[in-house]
């Protein structure tokens, strides 16, 4: 499309028609500017304040001026819109190029990695997630958080899927409307990211991926789709990488046709940092405020060439005129405009405590419900009174993980780690033995200037780490091993991908002598993700995955280890035996080549792959043990009344059966008999977390709307429900389906 087609291709600004004459018209008969009466609709004071901006004053508004900063109108009472790093929690302050600033009072709650908090699938928590987020930025007079991260898991190695929500499109919206619903009702903007598909941190500013428009649909869209009409979330960011020859912050598809046409998005889309490339396409294909990490603001793309452009005729002033809108729509909403001869407005809340007790009790509750127990021969829980000796070996048990990772990084106040936690349970009543173990990675901790040289710490000799490791093992009656990945050395850190998933250091020889010299081993592994564990998993009676569990991750840990807790989490993601299972990699279609990668595996992404292919998974989507026993019974179909969009309640019967209080996650998978188009095997559409006492029954029900039956049809450019026959398939993972009926849906169901 030409420059000029592309402009007259955006007609009149998204609302500006409805509201011009209640706006800048009437604006000077008024004893009170409109843009400042309250008692007006948000779009009616949004014009009137667009009419008295300069040009200049526009194009301010449209770039930064500061690292997380663009710039205010001090004479009409505008602000600057602070935003901040925080998908985990508020960002200590940086200033220009990243740089740290050191201060005193910017410690921030430390929450569990956002796949922690996919594990729980628990929804409740994923609103409280957003809530501590969202009052810790108001604290620190933030307005916009940079956050949550919604991008599907494709690959194992990817270096931000701690960050992620995991490999399923379902179950990331859930968690994602949740989360964003609970940090904006306290008057701060999410800004759900990365739009889209920022599925690798290698070569994540040039890559071009290759994605046909159904998978597009189906897996890598979901959550921004439901984080815009769902949630109502105020931002939106561009991703770094290209889908289909175009750079995300500048993709015409994407911003223009999909975001804002198609979805009927009101707010503004911000750019990752120095995402953009191009003046032109930056002006006209739908980016609003360009963000960066280099100092001439005035040379930003969106800034002096943008102007340039706007004074000589070559960009209408309309196309500016919506960013502007939109930019000042966000702030209306956050109720940042204020009158220019009253006190500046500011988002920020009376000073408090910034990280409470509450804040943390959650993160607590969090990290209690996001372990998975994958493997638990009688060992677990451990029972304190018949314990005189334990021995913790590991370098993770001393470690801390919350300020690493890249922007995700956190300033915690403290954060206790698995030893401090085990040794607070225990209460000094049981000798504890630390070993160190192993080496663990070392090095940039993120992609980021910082004021402080990273600490390098000389390895030490591997045989004796190992002996030592041994001896403790054997003194003890039971050894718990905490090990895994880190922050540090390109592992789970913005900016690197992991180059395999083996356990790093010379943890695998550790973990197969530790267990020989002491069989009453637990294993506890942090971490993002899958790691191989060919080598001794057979031989270890216990086994926990805790992720990376933020600041009170050890006090939560230890309560899952001696049975105050019983753990509830179910994996989000698929642990595959080997890399090569994957569908990426089975089919070499990670990293790319010549800066493109072509996403080959369409729709078979994580369990999906696995179960069409029949490829047996070290453990599948949805699994994780418990220390009681649950059973499921009685499933019924009950078609709804017939109103659109709900065809369907799927109730049955869960019962714990066994001595101790705990939670069950009961998914409901779709499987459709004879599509139209070719669909994976099944696919989660329902799930719900139950807790129950020991002995109780829950009856549950579950609503699948049309949406569960609908794949997309880029012929039909719709989504489509084929009447005919579907399975609806119940249980406790994607590979544990206990109860299964059929469903029909009696005709067609479209829905543009």
């Amino acid at each position: 499309m030409s420059l000029m087609s592309k402009i007259k291709h955006r007609g009149m600004p998204l609302f500006a028609a409805s509201v011009l004459a209640a706006g800048a018209g009437n604006a000077g008969a008024q004893e009170r500017p409109l843009y400042l009466d309250g008692a007006k609709p948000v779009e009616a004071r949004v014009e009137d304040l667009l009419s008295r901006l300069t040009l200049e004053e526009k194009v301010s508004l449209v770039h930064a001026n500061a690292h997380f900063s663009t710039a205010g109108v001090p004479r009409l009472g505008i602000p600057a819109l602070i935003m901040d790093d925080g998908p985990l929690g508020v960002r200590e302050e940086v200033g220009e190029h990243g740089v740290i600033l050191n201060h005193k009072d910017d410690f921030a709650t430390a929450l569990p990695g956002a796949l922690g908090l996919a594990a729980t699938w628990n929804t409740n928590l994923a609103f409280d997630f957003g809530l501590v987020i969202g009052q810790e930025a108001k604290q620190r007079g933030k307005d916009i958080m940079l956050g949550p991260a919604v991008n599907i898991q494709r690959t194992p190695l990817c270096g931000r899927n701690f960050e992620y929500l995991g490999e399923d499109p379902f179950l990331t919206s859930r968690l994602a409307v949740n989360y964003i619903e609970g940090e904006q009702a306290q008057g701060v903007s999410s800004c759900v990211k990365h739009f889209a598909a920022n599925s690798q941190e290698y070569q994540r500013g040039s890559i071009n991926e290759i994605i046909d428009e159904r998978t597009l649909r189906e897996i890598y869209l979901p959550a921004f789709r439901a984080a815009v009409q769902e949630a109502g979330v105020m931002t939106v960011m561009g991703a770094y990488n290209q889908i289909n020859g175009q750079h995300c912050c500048e993709n015409e598809r994407l911003l223009n046709e999909i975001l804002k046409h198609e979805w009927g998005f009101k707010g503004a889309v911000i750019s990752d940092w120095n995402g953009v490339h191009h003046t032109d396409l930056a002006a006209l294909n739908g980016m609003d405020i360009e963000m960066g990490s280099w100092q001439d603001y005035d040379e930003y793309y969106l800034a002096s060439p943008f102007l340039a452009g706007l004074q000589s005729g070559k960009f209408p002033v309309s196309v500016l005129d919506d960013k502007v809108r939109r930019h000042l729509y966000v702030m209306y909403k956050l109720n940042l405009i204020h009158d220019p001869s009253a006190p500046p407005a500011t988002n920020a809340a009376p000073p408090i405590e910034l990280s409470t007790p509450a804040h943390q009790e959650i993160a607590r509750k969090i990290a209690e419900e996001s372990f998975v127990l994958l493997k638990n021969q009688n060992l677990l829980p451990l029972d304190p009174p018949r314990l005189k000796t334990i021995a913790i070996i590991g370098a993770n048990a001393t470690a801390i993980f919350a300020h690493g990772g890249g922007s995700a990084r956190i300033k915690a106040p403290y954060e206790i780690t698995a030893l401090e936690g085990i040794s607070n349970r225990l209460g000094g009543n049981i000798k504890l033995i630390y070993a160190q173990g192993y080496n663990p990675p070392v090095g940039s901790g993120g992609v980021e200037t910082q004021s402080e040289a990273e600490e390098t710490v000389p390895p030490l000799d591997s045989s004796k780490l190992i002996a030592e490791a041994v001896a403790a093992a054997k003194s003890a009656d039971v050894v718990i091993y905490v090990g895994g990945l880190n922050h540090h050395g390109g592992y789970d850190t913005e900016g690197a991908d992991r180059k395999d998933i083996k356990l790093p250091g010379e943890q695998d020889e550790l973990i197969q002598k530790v267990v020989q010299a002491n069989p009453k081993t637990v294993v506890i592994l942090y971490g993002g993700g899958a790691v191989e564990m060919d080598a001794w998993l057979a031989k270890v009676p216990a086994l926990l995955y805790a992720w990376y569990p933020g600041l009170e991750g050890g006090n939560a840990l230890a309560r899952v280890l001696f049975g105050d807790v019983n753990p509830s989490g179910k994996l989000p993601c698929t642990f595959p035996k080997r890399l090569a299972d994957s569908p990426a990699h089975a089919l070499d279609a990670y990293p790319g080549t010549n800066g493109k990668v072509v996403y080959k595996e369409g729709l078979l992404v994580g369990y999906r792959w696995f179960d069409t292919k029949k490829i047996e998974p070290l453990f599948p989507f949805g699994y994780g043990l418990s220390y009681t026993t649950f059973k499921y019974a009685n499933l019924k179909l009950v078609p709804a009344p017939a109103a659109p969009g709900l065809p369907v309640k799927v109730e049955f019967e869960l019962a714990n059966t066994g001595s101790r209080a705990g939670a069950e996650v009961a998914q409901i998978y779709v499987q459709e008999t004879s599509p139209s188009l070719p669909r994976p095997l099944k696919e989660l559409k329902g799930f719900k977390k139950v807790f129950l006492q020991p002995g109780e029954k829950q009856k549950v029900s579950v609503v699948l709307d049309r949406n569960a039956f609908a794949h997309y049809d880029p012929d039909k450019k719709a989504w489509v429900a084929d009447k005919g026959d579907y399975k609806i398939l119940v249980g406790s993972s994607s590979r544990d389906l206990l109860l299964d009926g059929k469903f029909k849906l009696t005709e067609t169901m479209m829905e543009k």
